[in-house]
């Protein structure tokens, strides 16, 4: 399956912010990447410019590349409300990006291997689709013989505090989670202004 497999902090470097996660060699070098990265002088980007950064930084975020972000997009407008806020809860609703956001794996990165490796279920059955969207109801869980996995364990052990996401729940003696429900714009913490996405597409 396709996935960006560059380097990731010069990736954040170029957005400002760091997009993957805690990471000490963006927090030394927060300046844009290039010999001109240091340089106090910047060319005012166009609006296309940073409608293109914009999209770009939710691509790289939820690791998706050109053609399913599009496909995304399009499902977000053909249902009816307001599209950015649409298209951020369809981001949201990935299976790869739940296991992440549950704290089974660590990174976006890693909940998208551990599914493709079909160390995940989906209400009981083994997925090994990271794009799929889950529904409200469904059950993520840790496949039987993969809850000794030290990545996994790990992760579990470390995020135990950090699982405050409204629209989850997580049993931590069954290794599970449900998805309740599609998250509120407000609830969502990513850094994106979806409107901007929404105009470049409009173009």
């Amino acid at each position: 399956m396709a996935r960006y497999t560059g380097p990731r902090t010069k990736k954040a470097r170029a957005f400002g912010e760091a997009i993957y996660g805690p990471d000490r060699a963006f927090d030394k070098r927060k300046y844009r990447p290039g010999q001109h990265g240091t340089s106090r002088r910047r060319k005012q980007n166009s609006d296309y410019a940073i409608q293109l950064m914009e999209k770009q930084k939710a691509k790289y975020t939820y690791g998706i590349l050109e053609r399913q972000f599009r496909n995304i997009f399009e499902k977000a407008s053909s249902k009816s409300g307001v599209t950015g806020e649409i298209l951020l809860q369809l981001l949201e609703g990935r299976l790869d990006n739940t296991v992440f956001r549950l704290g089974i794996a660590p990174t976006r990165r890693a909940a998208r291997q551990l599914v493709t490796h079909k160390h995940i279920c989906v209400n009981g059955i083994v997925s090994n689709i990271p794009s799929m969207t889950l529904r409200p109801g469904d059950v993520v869980s840790v496949r039987g013989k993969s809850q000794n996995l030290e990545v996994i364990q790990n992760s579990i052990s470390t995020k135990s505090e950090v699982r405050k996401w409204v629209w989850l729940e997580w049993n931590p003696d069954l290794r599970e989670g449900r998805f309740i429900a599609y998250p509120e714009r407000e609830q969502i913490p990513e850094k994106i202004n979806e409107q901007l996405i929404v105009e470049l597409y409009s173009k």
